[in-house]
């Protein structure tokens, strides 16, 4: 069986049956005759026979990896953020904010590349930028650079902007898990105010499996 997760800005791929785990695939660059058996994403519906809503997705992998009854699953995508908030192994609240955190993970991307940033090395400022928009937020980059700050002292601001914000969204738990590609970026990680626990960015592959049932609290 075929799974994948049509991303915005990349697609994951994987066939459980075979050895070699999930791939990872840049969306411009996916055939687009591509079929697979049950998909989910943004652009999931043309190339799949069983869709399975992104929510749904991350629910059921956060069942599937995290061992525990209580606990809050942040997914930071290239366009967007969600969460689920489970308590007493029951779905006690989730949300999706495709708005306010628009392009989130694609901006930071971009600026990493245009400014030839290695975000293993930022350290995290000690302030930030007011940041509910990814792309509206790159203003205060710019205004920051010709008041004398640098390049990677106004994208590092941006970026602990970026997960305050998502922090607040997620209704500031103490301990968070992390789903996407940003939990491979150090910084984004280190700057939330909280633990987190990163998980990567194959979660919503997880919740494709044989699907569980996802009971709600009452």
């Amino acid at each position: 069986m075929l799974l994948a997760d049509f991303g915005t800005s990349y697609c994951k791929l994987w066939n459980p049956e075979l050895p070699g785990g999930p791939r990872l695939i840049a969306s411009r660059e996916l055939d687009p005759d591509l079929r697979v058996d049950r998909g989910t994403g943004h652009n999931g519906r043309r190339h799949c026979t069983h869709y399975v809503n992104e929510l749904t997705a991350l629910a059921r992998g956060g069942m599937r990896l995290i061992k525990e009854d209580n606990y809050t699953l942040l997914d930071c995508g290239s366009r967007d953020i969600k969460f689920v908030r489970y308590s007493r192994g029951k779905v006690q609240d989730m949300g999706w904010n495709a708005e306010c955190g628009a392009s989130m993970g694609f901006t930071i991307e971009l600026l990493e590349r245009y400014y030839e940033l290695d975000f293993s090395r930022l350290t995290v400022p000690k302030s930030s930028f007011s940041i509910t928009c990814g792309v509206l937020g790159m203003s205060h980059i710019f205004d920051a650079v010709v008041n004398g700050s640098s390049e990677a002292e106004a994208v590092a601001k941006f970026v602990k902007g970026i997960a305050l914000n998502a922090h607040d969204f997620a209704g500031r738990p103490e301990t968070l898990y992390l789903s996407g590609g940003l939990c491979d970026n150090p910084l984004f990680v280190n700057s939330f105010p909280c633990q987190v626990i990163p998980l990567g960015r194959f979660v919503l592959l997880h919740g494709l499996l044989d699907p569980e049932p996802i009971e709600n609290s009452p």
